[in-house]
């Protein structure tokens, strides 16, 4: 059971985790080696609750397909066991980025005080300017 918060958690048996060679420099280990992991989650099909399901599917991530099929790709680390903790690791932290929800922006308008201020700040610095030009007798 992998924990996203208090209350909510996900089954292994909906993680898909297969192993795959790394891409990139290593030496040997990378053409011998499975040790990077491709996990899949499919958030539609799961046990999520449903604000969990609706929040993932607006999220703008390249790893969220339309359908709602969650897809990292972990090879950070030379060993199987970290990658595969990585990846569930990255799996929380998204799911848990859905879940946070910004508070509404409430557009504000500039009180008279500050107004004035910007436009007598304006017009003393518009005066220096004016003070540097060429003196006529």
């Amino acid at each position: 059971m992998l924990q996203i918060s208090n209350s909510v958690g996900i089954p292994d048996d909906e993680i898909e985790l297969s192993f795959i060679r790394a891409q990139g420099a290593g030496g040997q280990n990378v053409n011998k080696l499975s040790s990077a992991v491709h996990l899949r989650f499919d958030s539609q099909a799961s046990s999520l609750p449903a604000f969990y399901k609706e929040r993932l599917l607006t999220l703008r991530d390249s790893r969220i397909s339309a359908d709602g099929v969650i897809v990292i790709k972990a090879q950070r680390y030379r060993t199987q066991e970290q990658n595969r903790a990585d990846a569930l690791e990255r799996l929380v932290e998204l799911i848990r980025q859905a879940a946070v929800v910004e508070k509404k922006r409430r557009p504000t308008k500039p009180t008279r005080a500050s107004q004035r201020r910007r436009l007598d700040g304006k017009a003393r610095r518009g005066a220096i300017k004016a003070g540097r030009g060429r003196v006529d007798y």
